[in-house]
C-alpha cells in the first residue's frame, strides 16, 4: 500500500473477500500513507458490504493499544465510518490517554449520535 498499488489491493480484495480483514493489520502500520490506504479500502466496500466492515470493529480497535497516538486516533476515524456497531469501541477511546485521540473520539460519537446511530 505504501508503494501506490491501492488500485491493485482494491482489485484483489474484490476477489479475494477475506483479504478485508488486514484492514485491521493496516490501520495499526506507523506508516501514514498505509493507514490512508486502509481507510479508503473501509469507504470503498463499506456501502456493499457493510456487515463485513462492521464485522472487523473489534479487531480495528485493537490499534487503541498502539503507542502512536496517530494510529490511535486514524482507527478512530475508521470507527466513525462503520457507525453506529463501532460507537462502544469509540466510548473506550474516548478515554484514551493522549488528548488528540479523546478529541477525534468524542467528535465521532456527537457525530453518530447526531445522525441517530
Amino acid at each position: 500500500m505504501n508503494a501506490g498499488f491501492l488500485e491493485n489491493i482494491i482489485g484483489m480484495i474484490k476477489k479475494e473477500r477475506q483479504l478485508l480483514e488486514l484492514v485491521s493489520v493496516l490501520i495499526s502500520d506507523g506508516r501514514q500513507r498505509v493507514r490512508i490506504g486502509a481507510v479508503v479500502l473501509v469507504e470503498t466496500f463499506l456501502v456493499e458490504n457493510r456487515s463485513e466492515i462492521e464485522a472487523l470493529a473489534p479487531s480495528i480497535s485493537g490499534a487503541f493499544e498502539n503507542e502512536n497516538p496517530s494510529v490511535r486516533a486514524d482507527a478512530v476515524y475508521m470507527l466513525s465510518l462503520i457507525g453506529g456497531s463501532a460507537l462502544p469501541y469509540l466510548l473506550q477511546a474516548a478515554m484514551d490517554s493522549h488528548p488528540v485521540v479523546r478529541e477525534a473520539a468524542l467528535e465521532a460519537i456527537t457525530e453518530l449520535k447526531g445522525r441517530g446511530n
